[in-house]
């Protein structure tokens, strides 16, 4: 097995250990999901987030505005009219919280309202976010993104897409820091197809292990992406096979967290690579 041992994420009342991957199942409140699992009625969004943990989530992710290439930006009134009656339903509910957004408003009422988790896809970039999440203790997902959702797909170019990658990383690590973000409340994500081409995405699983810096964890979220859909010519629907083994690839090649639509599915792949590596 891999040497996660050492690994260790807080997230507020919660400290997440990586003896072995964990996995984070999504909820997505949003009409216009890439994914298809978009739910916007309320209690059908909860009834989802619950099914989610019993298939074994470790935690889940909630995201109220679509990220997909293409999608144009939501409202702050319509983000927090989505998300605050799931999370404060999902209170309590075991497992931490993640909640995906960019924006220091709906960070601030999702840490006030039980949210253990700040997922941001533009890695604390947008004026105020630092300041949002720096008093707390929540934990802190920065990612990857060249560009921005609506055009990040148009005309993705890198020299060296790790390299550059790792640069971004590091560099949003010391801003973090300097702001009085403890590293232990830090997780990266490299940002499987937020501006990037299918070869940018390949090289970054090939060589996932080198992302893990300065000792933090790694986010890998490839379920049911548009890099599949390239790779397999199967439509979104029908993506289950080939994100269970992009899944099992970015656990052999360091990930701790797996951010997945299919929770058990993958916890069993996982079960079973962790029984023959274990031996």
């Amino acid at each position: 097995m891999r040497g996660l041992d050492f690994l260790m994420l807080r997230c507020a009342s919660f400290t997440l250990e990586f003896a072995r991957p964990l996995v984070m199942g999504i909820v997505n409140l949003t009409p216009d999901s890439f994914s298809g699992d978009g739910v916007s009625d309320t209690a059908k969004a909860i009834a989802h987030a619950h099914r989610q943990i019993e298939a074994g989530a470790d935690l889940l992710d909630i995201g109220a505005e679509s990220s997909r290439p293409g999608a144009f930006p939501t409202s702050v009134e319509e983000e927090l009219r989505r998300l605050m009656p799931v999370l404060e339903e999902l209170a309590g509910c075991g497992v931490p919280i993640s909640v995906d957004t960019y924006k220091p408003e709906v960070m601030r009422a999702a840490l006030r309202h039980g949210a253990s988790m700040i997922n941001d896809i533009y890695a604390l970039r947008m004026p105020g976010a630092l300041a949002a999440v720096a008093d707390s203790d929540c934990g802190i997902c920065l990612m990857h993104m060249q560009g921005e959702p609506l055009s990040m797909q148009e005309q993705p170019h890198y020299t060296d897409v790790v390299a550059e990658v790792q640069g971004f990383l590091r560099n949003r690590l010391a801003m973090a820091r300097a702001a009085g973000i403890a590293s232990d409340r830090l997780l990266l994500d490299p940002g499987f197809g937020f501006g990037k081409t299918l070869n940018h995405n390949l090289e970054l699983l090939r060589r996932l292990d080198e992302l893990s810096l300065e000792g933090r964890p790694v986010l890998a979220g490839i379920s049911r992406k548009s890099m599949l859909g390239a790779l397999t010519a199967r439509p979104v629907e029908d993506r289950l096979a080939a994100s269970i083994s992009a899944a099992l690839l970015a656990a052999q090649r360091g990930a701790s967290i797996l951010r997945v639509h299919d929770v058990a599915q993958t916890r069993d792949a996982l079960a079973i690579w962790h029984a023959v590596e274990s031996q």
